[in-house]
């Protein structure tokens, strides 16, 4: 976050707090998985339940099926998470394989609709159909590849961003100084 101060501008150290903290969370997130996962369903609760809304909002101004199928399915999710933490937490992988595999299977028949009406993203849409579905496969396979998953890559986004804070903390720092 970058102050002004009458005529001077200074770099607060919220951004360098902030950023430690987030090092510190996804450090915490690594070795403590199930607490994670549990923020995690709540976290994608909320997300998919104001996802499906917004896919609904879309679908009265466009009427498109996929976006009804999609609007449906994201809030169904949604409220699945919410209201069952507890369960939600040992199930997360599935529901998320099961999602994924819901979300490829959508894109893939879009794709097609789209092919058909002549757009040309269809192919981007098609292959990250056919990946979603690989990869949804792959986790109800192995759930625990979704478990250790979600935490490794949760855990590294937010070392990550972290680092980015405390970097841009000591860039703004370094720049105002000059």
């Amino acid at each position: 976050m970058i102050v002004l101060e009458e005529n001077n501008v200074k770099v607060s150290k919220g951004l360098l707090i902030f950023g430690i903290l987030m090092i510190l969370s996804g450090v915490f997130t690594w070795l403590n998985p199930d607490a994670a996962l549990l923020a995690i369903a709540l976290y994608l609760g909320i997300v998919f339940l104001l996802g499906g809304i917004s896919y609904l909002h879309a679908f009265f101004s466009i009427h498109s099926g996929g976006l009804l199928a999609l609007g449906l399915l994201d809030i169904i999710v949604g409220v699945i998470l919410m209201t069952n933490l507890g369960v939600t937490v040992s199930s997360l992988p599935v529901l998320l394989a099961v999602w994924v595999l819901c979300v490829g299977v959508i894109q893939i028949a879009f794709s097609i609709d789209a092919k058909s009406s002549g757009l040309i993203f269809w192919k981007w849409t098609m292959g990250s159909g056919i990946i979603g579905v690989l990869f949804g496969f792959l986790i109800l396979s192995h759930p625990m590849i979704g478990v250790f998953t979600i935490s490794l890559m949760l855990g590294f986004y937010l070392i990550l961003y972290g680092c980015l804070g405390v970097g841009e903390y000591f860039a703004w720092k370094k720049l105002l100084e000059k």
